[in-house]
């Protein structure tokens, strides 16, 4: 018998290397056919789970399985899909084939000829598909039921011959036509009966939130239906004429069960300088009419109803809130476009820099102010104007009152001082739109309670956290310092520090739930009893709680949590790194009830089925796929659902371990560390040193192979024979670029005495802030064999008063106070800036270097690398810098990730493994030969 194990044993010992032998290192395009898994949804009864399957290049995959993993079908090119209530239908959009559009493209086929999407209807229980052909556009419920709405793409036909009108027979008769002005035919189905109807000429068109109405706009026919807006009640299918008129219809809005419709009309077709539109009321019965129009008296003066204005009914008061603004402003006519002048005028008073009114430009134009019609009393108050940059409707509007801020008196100092922002907070009476301040100069946002009795906000002056009961008008400071450290307790910015976060309150406002940096607490917003730890172990066990939210729709910021329900809850071991799932009751306080939880990583978001335990989730560390799992809520039976990526057994993989070291200054750091599969500890192998901040509480994240916008893919390296060190880094104020070589260069000293890394094989990379933090190390020392930066600021002094041009802020606080960390301005310490700034010291630096910074950089001016690479080149040092064209802070489209990875794979190889030079590096590319020479080959 023991013979026959051991041959049992020596046989599968053989199968294990051969199949480790036959593994093969990743390419960039195996890496493009890698999945991730998206758009991940369940029936509501918990036995349907749809998810879409998206390798980086290529047709994403819609799989539709049982909860026990069974596939009910697998639609190539399906994406979003939705399930019905009842869960009998999968509902989805199905695009072309990309192989299809590809082959189209390259015949130069015109963009009106190209495939459009297909509608897909799925019956779960006959397993039968129904598509529709040629989509242009679909629509149910927000919870989607029985009934659904599309329209169609109408058939191209050849022209036929023309009919003559009987009134003029020489006259042709002109016949109307499907397009984007005159509305499409409407297809509105019920999936369970089969039944359908049909509209013509439909341009809008919308449900009710429970399905029991649909109102649609159409420009009418000729027979039997008028240009006008009309509801249909689809449980009966009966028709309402809500309204028969031309002009333009916007911000078409239900009321839940679809009784009461308001919208906007202008009647007035001609073209004029200005919109007028009037507001209208339907109540499901007779015809809508109009309540408001732009003459009311309610408006003040040069005031207009606002087209961009949203609707929107209360569900507990009968209420109508729409918006107004000021008239849009008025050209001269008598100037011609051409005899404008193109200029900003500058202000040094101004609140808000210029460069950010730019980019708010559009939307401050569509900016609206809150007004409300009181149904009931057929009366209009305007609650919001320009003395508030802000309005928050209490109670979704239901309340008696409504909340104000307005922070222009501070906004000037926003330029350098960006957190804390202050406000001034206004009480606003809904009936009579009276306002009245409060609270001035708050160093805080706010928040209300779900049912309007409370405002409250967190002060990170002082780490307190303050409410405001709206009907006693009185202020409460409900924790502190001295009794819950809100405070992120790790923040290394000369800052105030933000706070851990707000769960949300309980039911009728009785309670509000936060979080510390471990546990959960119950607070009075009265403070007439002491806070409540709610988790009790957190801090002593380093578990970190925070609440699990299975509804993807719930907040408990506008919805109170019930009191009897159990909190299901997400912890992370700040020790082991370790994930699991906990649960806790929220009655008392006691320590949370462990339901699975082990090394690896739980995702923080899993889904369950509305009407069941069903719940999905995933468990991923390095090596593992974070596929979808299907279980009960306490996370027994586990049944896996996908397997995204099958292929991963054909190539060597990698490991993930934490790595500990003592930094210069005595701190014991941690960072994680990634070797090949088959490592051997004898060999002596190149090492890449990337990282950004910290980074070692994710040591098992799965990193899905990526051709990377910004970072070297740790899969990719591992699997060709790198060893990849991530380290953390920890900062004091005034001197990161110091900082960072206290942290690193000891990590990598440790690792070189370990003796598997070639001290002479050793390179960084590292993109924006960590693009800073490579360049830094280069001018510091010679260790690096090759380092590629990306988008680094290596100027301090000059990139200090630039813009940030994607917000239009300026960079100065960003140095003063935030990441950069320097915690002074450049009139202050100036030397700080200097020191900190890698271009003083080029000339110091020995190591090739590879540059990546683009020319649409709305982050880091993109001159920051030219200053870099112009230095450099003056030198006479080797580098090379890739510019996309267009592209933002780091590449976006798939063709330019995919050329960066492999010219910064083959610049790696060449200086650490000693590969031959690739064409690019040995001669460039002239810019007669962009487009027509890659350069890639390898030069021997």
């Amino acid at each position: 018998m023991k013979k026959i194990f051991f041959l049992f044993i020596a046989v599968l010992l053989c199968q294990l290397s051969f199949a480790q032998e036959n593994k093969r290192p990743l390419t960039w395009d195996d890496i493009q056919k890698w999945n991730r898994i998206s758009q991940t949804t369940i029936s509501d009864d918990g036995n349907i789970i749809a998810y879409q399957l998206r390798p980086w290049k290529g047709d994403n995959i819609l799989k539709i399985k049982t909860k026990n993993g069974k596939e009910k079908i697998s639609v190539i090119g399906g994406e979003n899909p939705l399930i019905t209530k009842n869960s009998d239908f999968v509902i989805y959009t199905i695009k072309p084939l990309a192989d299809t559009l590809r082959a189209l493209k390259l015949k130069k086929t015109k963009k009106e000829e190209m495939p459009v999407n297909e509608l897909g209807i799925y019956n779960i229980k006959t397993g039968n598909e129904d598509r529709i052909a040629c989509l242009k556009s679909y629509k149910t419920a927000e919870e989607p039921g029985t009934w659904i709405a599309y329209q169609t793409e109408p058939a191209k036909e050849k022209e036929k011959g023309k009919e003559k009108t009987k009134e003029n027979p020489g006259e042709e008769k002109k016949e109307k036509k499907e397009s984007n002005k005159n509305g499409f035919t409407l297809t509105i189905r019920n999936l369970e009966i089969g039944l359908e109807l049909t509209r013509p000429f439909v341009t809008q068109y919308y449900f009710s939130e429970e399905e029991k109405t649909l109102v649609f706009v159409t420009t009418g026919n000729d027979e039997d239906t008028p240009a006008g807006i009309y509801c249909i009640n689809l449980g009966s299918n009966e028709q309402n004429n809500v309204l028969e008129s031309k002009g333009e219809f916007k911000q078409i809005t239900l009321n839940k069960d679809g009784s009461k419709l308001a919208f906007l009309l202008d009647t007035c077709t001609k073209k004029k300088s200005a919109n007028n539109y009037a507001l209208y009321l339907w109540n499901g019965k007779h015809e809508a009419i109009e309540i408001l129009n732009n003459n009311n008296d309610f408006l003040p003066e040069g005031w207009i109803i606002s087209e961009d204005g949203r609707l929107n009914f209360t569900d507990k008061k009968n209420r109508l809130f729409f918006g107004i603004a000021p008239k849009p402003l008025e050209k001269d006519s008598t100037i011609l476009d051409e005899e404008i002048p193109g200029v900003d005028v500058w202000h040094y008073k101004e609140p808000i820099l210029q460069t950010v009114q730019i980019i708010n430009r559009n939307k401050d134009l569509k900016k609206t102010y809150e007004a409300v019609y009181h149904i009931d009393e057929q009366k209009a108050v305007k609650i919001g104007g320009t003395e508030f940059t802000g309005i928050d409707l209490l109670d979704e509007g239901n309340a008696d009152f409504a909340f104000g801020v307005n922070n222009v008196p501070y906004a000037l100092q926003t330029m350098w001082d960006n957190y804390p922002s202050y406000y001034d907070f206004y009480l606003i009476d809904i009936k009579t739109g009276q306002s009245k301040i409060f609270k001035k100069e708050c160093p805080s946002e706010t928040f209300s309670s779900p049912e309007g009795n409370f405002i409250y906000w967190y002060n990170p002056l002082d780490s307190t956290l303050h409410t405001y009961n709206v009907n006693t008008k009185k202020e409460y400071t409900i924790a502190s310092p001295e009794n819950i450290q809100l405070a992120n307790e790790m923040t290394d910015v000369p800052m105030p520090a933000y706070p851990y976060g707000q769960i949300g309150w309980m039911k009728d406002d009785k309670a509000l739930l936060v979080y510390d940096r471990f546990d959960i607490w119950k607070l009075d917003p009265e403070n007439k009893k002491t806070p409540l730890n709610l988790t009790q172990n957190g801090r002593a066990n380093n578990i970190s709680y925070r609440v699990l939210s299975f509804n993807k729709r719930k907040d408990w910021r506008t919805e109170g949590i019930n009191e009897k329900e159990e909190l299901y809850l997400h912890g992370h071991n700040e020790i082991s790194r370790g994930d699991g799932y906990y649960k806790i009751s929220l009655k008392k306080s006691g320590e949370p009830k462990k339901l699975i939880a082990g090394e690896y990583m739980l995702t923080n978001r899993p889904q369950k089925a509305k009407k069941s335990e069903t719940v999905i989730f995933s468990i991923e560390d390095f090596e593992r796929f974070p596929d979808l799992i299907a279980s009960d809520l306490n996370f027994k039976n586990p049944t896996q659902i996908s397997d995204a990526n099958p292929q991963q057994k054909e190539f060597i993989w990698g490991t993930a371990e934490l790595y500990t070291w003592a930094s210069l200054d005595g701190k014991i750091l941690y960072g994680t560390l990634h070797k090949p599969e088959n490592f051997d500890p004898n060999k002596k192998y190149p090492m890449i040193v990337n990282f950004y901040e910290k980074n070692s509480q994710r040591l098992y994240s799965h990193h899905i192979p990526e051709n990377h916008r910004s970072t070297i893919d740790y899969h990719y390296y591992t699997s060709n024979g790198y060893i990849v060190f991530n380290p953390d880094v920890y900062y004091k104020t005034g001197y990161p670029g110091e900082d960072a070589f206290n942290c690193v260069m000891p990590g990598i000293t440790a690792l070189i005495k370990e003796g598997f890394i070639n001290e002479k094989a050793i390179g960084a990379q590292g993109h924006s802030w960590g693009g800073y933090q490579v360049a830094y190390l280069a001018t510091r020392t010679n260790l690096f064999a090759a380092i590629e930066s990306g988008a680094p600021v290596v100027n301090m002094l000059s990139a200090y008063g630039g813009i940030r041009w994607n917000t239009g802020l300026n960079r100065a606080f960003q140095y003063e106070h935030t990441q950069s960390r320097i915690g002074k301005n450049i009139w202050e310490s100036p030397l700080r800036y200097i020191e900190n700034s890698p271009i003083f010291t080029l000339d110091k630096i020995n190591t090739p270097i590879l540059i990546m910074h683009n020319d649409h950089d709305g982050y880091v001016p993109w001159w920051q690398g030219i200053e870099f690479f112009i230095g450099l080149r003056r030198l006479g040092k080797p580098a090379w810098l890739l510019n996309y064209n267009n592209a933002d802070h780091w590449p976006q489209k798939h063709k330019n990730k995919y050329d960066f990875q492999l010219r910064m794979q083959q610049f790696f190889d060449h200086y650490l493994k000693c590969k031959p030079m690739p064409k690019w590096m040995q001669e460039g590319i002239p810019a007669v030969k962009k487009g027509y020479e890659m350069g890639y080959e390898l030069e021997e």
